[in-house]
């Protein structure tokens, strides 16, 4: 396993993160203790979750997964072993988080309540890196944000929640200690400077990472947001890097496996875009061509990038997380990168 600089924190990260938000719906808390003990045992010292999860989100799982990885740390010990993230939600009409039944805002009060909740229920006393889910500001859904409906003027609204504002919450739990970095999540390039601005101006904590989807067919990270990663060090921390399972082909054709995420939940709209499919076929069939399995051509494909910090995996199954795991091991030729620009560039991003 390798490791990178988070940011600026002077944290060295595995290279691929586990990802923990099927644990409590997908994944019974055994089964989330032995992905955790087998990532461990790998040489992956970052984990992710969030608040929210699992998911799909609902009343009566919110937190499950924050509760599982905290009975792992109180039944293994191994606290100090781990880089721990998870996530406070941005503006959200759900009212399932907070007790008075509010709906989500990420200001001071909230984010007060929505940690300590958090870290009861992990059982620790810190977050290595607290990550604000999604802006506190309306804005087009999805990652990358890089177009804007005709409906949408950008301006601000009176639900909104002021970055500042925010920034100064996160700041005042790391200098209590109960959060040692910040991060962002499902942020833009602008959102992203804006914090970093306000940082600089106010003495205010700086945010380390962002947490956004990158994958083959979902490359609209490289149109703004690979500069601010690259020049002001803000790490990527790249969800769905298998398109929620797409890129292994088993949704082909209408496809739908037993027990598989999209079976399930029919959640994966993202990835069911006009082109996707027949963009994921030339993928799939690079990967044919040289021999590779596509689950690991695509992560690998996503480590090989300059701008890329950590890639999270998410498995459902341990024959999943080991081939992901060992996709560390794959290093594309020249020859297979060649091969997938060449299909980017036709086939652009169907999925962002």
């Amino acid at each position: 396993m390798r490791y990178r600089p988070l940011g600026r924190t002077g944290l060295e990260v595995s290279e691929l993160c586990l990802g923990t938000m099927t644990f409590g719906q997908q994944n019974t808390e055994a089964e989330g203790h032995a992905q955790l003990d087998y990532a461990l045992g790998e040489g992956i010292n970052f984990i992710d979750t969030a608040e929210l999860y699992s998911i799909p989100p609902k009343p009566e799982t919110q937190g499950s997964t924050e509760r599982i990885i905290g009975s792992w740390f109180k039944t293994r010990g191994n606290r100090d072993k781990v880089i721990l993230a998870t996530k406070v939600v941005g503006l959200s009409e759900m009212t399932w988080f907070r007790a008075d039944g509010s709906p989500g805002r990420p200001n001071r009060t909230q984010i007060r309540e929505a940690v300590e909740n958090s870290l009861t229920r992990l059982q620790t006393d810190y977050i290595d890196l607290y990550q604000l889910h999604w802006p506190g500001r309306e804005m087009p859904w999805g990652s990358n944000p890089t177009r804007w409906p005709d409906d949408a003027d950008g301006r601000p609204t009176p639900d909104e929640t002021p970055v500042l504002e925010t920034l100064q919450a996160l700041g005042e739990l790391v200098t209590e200690g109960k959060v040692r970095h910040i991060g962002l999540s499902n942020e833009s390039a602008w959102g992203t400077m804006r914090f970093l601005a306000e940082a600089e101006r106010h003495g205010l904590p700086r945010v380390a990472s962002v947490q956004n989807a990158y994958s083959l067919v979902n490359r609209t990270y490289e149109t703004a947001l690979a500069e601010v990663s690259l020049r002001e060090d803000v790490a990527l921390l790249a969800y769905s890097a298998l398109g929620q399972g797409f890129l292994t082909g088993k949704y082909q054709n209408g496809a739908r496996p037993a027990g598989a995420r999209t079976t399930l939940f029919d959640r994966g709209q993202r990835y069911q875009k006009p082109g996707t499919e027949e963009a994921i076929d030339a993928y799939l069939g690079i990967a044919a061509e040289h021999g590779l399995d596509p689950a690991q051509m695509a992560l690998a494909f996503a480590l090989s990038r300059r701008f890329m910090t950590s890639v999270i995996l998410g498995a459902t199954t341990m024959e999943q997380l080991k081939t992901d795991i060992d996709a560390k091991d794959v290093k594309l030729a020249p020859e297979v990168i060649e091969k997938i620009d060449a299909v980017h560039q036709l086939t652009g991003n169907p999925a962002p």
